[in-house]
């Protein structure tokens, strides 16, 4: 049994809370990342008594609109405290939005509009390499920003200058708000396309799957001379059929009935782990 698997279904609970509280959220996404930040969260060179350490590691959600997710793994980590979220979300007033927002621990840029964190963490990646820092920069995109053209344009800068303390992720989840991202705006080859701007590409056939995930990010840190993108193929609304792989749960607030029966997926996909 791996206890990170079981844990990333005790957050989606969490998750649910926290958007039904707030009435309100990406719920199809945030289902999708989950393993992938909560596996990075494990591993990365952060806690709440270092917050401001210049050689942590930094993160940032490129799709902001899946800040649900990172609330809870935040949480889970201690920046947070996961009652004061779900209490707190899309209320008047409050820090806890449905975008990240740096006024809260643990969070170091806020995002939300699509196409702008490889930008920034290229930024990130290249002043640590200015000043001989060992720190890595990671961000997390969404399959359907990829149509954003900001985005090929910091996929070219990292290439350029070989960030390999650099490594993007892409949570492919083949869906988006409006359809298909085939439909909507093809990515064609994704493997190809980063190559081109001298990526190590790593795909990672199950998104969900920790060790795989796990290795993933191990060979991204043996990389040298090249920035690495990991393409996680996942499934958009992972945890409950009644959600899984429709674009109508991009962001979709459940009534009662369908949180009952979210609910009871969820405990029983995370028995089925705990029997492994």
């Amino acid at each position: 049994m791996n206890s990170l698997a079981v844990k990333a279904y005790d957050l989606r609970q969490d998750v649910l809370d926290i958007i039904v509280s707030g009435g309100g959220g990406h719920i199809g996404g945030d289902m999708s990342s989950m393993e992938i930040m909560l596996t990075l969260y494990s591993r990365m060179n952060v806690s709440p008594d270092r917050a401001d350490d210049p050689n942590r590691d930094r993160f940032v959600l490129s799709k902001g609109h899946c800040v649900e997710t990172l609330y809870a793994v935040l949480a889970d980590k201690g920046f947070l405290d996961i009652e004061e979220v779900k209490a707190r979300f899309s209320r008047f007033g409050s820090e806890y939005i449905g975008h990240p927002h740096n006024t809260l621990p643990g969070i170091e840029m806020n995002s939300g509009s699509l196409g702008h964190g490889l930008s920034v963490c290229v930024g990130m990646a290249l002043a640590g390499k200015m000043d001989r820092k060992r720190y890595r920069v990671y961000t997390l995109m969404g399959d359907g920003e990829l149509a954003e053209g900001s985005v090929w344009e910091g996929a070219m800068a990292a290439g350029h200058y070989r960030l390999d303390n650099l490594c993007a992720v892409v949570d492919r989840n083949h869906l988006q708000i409006s359809g298909t991202t085939e439909q909507v705006m093809s990515p064609g080859d994704l493997h190809a396309r980063f190559a081109a701007f001298d990526w190590h590409v790593i795909d990672v056939a199950d998104g969900h799957d920790i060790d795989r995930l796990n290795a993933a990010f191990d060979e991204a840190e043996r990389t040298r001379g090249q920035p690495t993108v990991i393409i996680a193929n996942t499934v958009k609304g992972k945890g409950s059929a009644l959600m899984e792989n429709k674009a109508g749960w991009h962001h979709h607030l459940p009534d009662a009935a369908e949180c009952e029966i979210i609910r009871k997926d969820l405990k029983e996909r995370k028995e089925a782990l705990m029997r492994e």
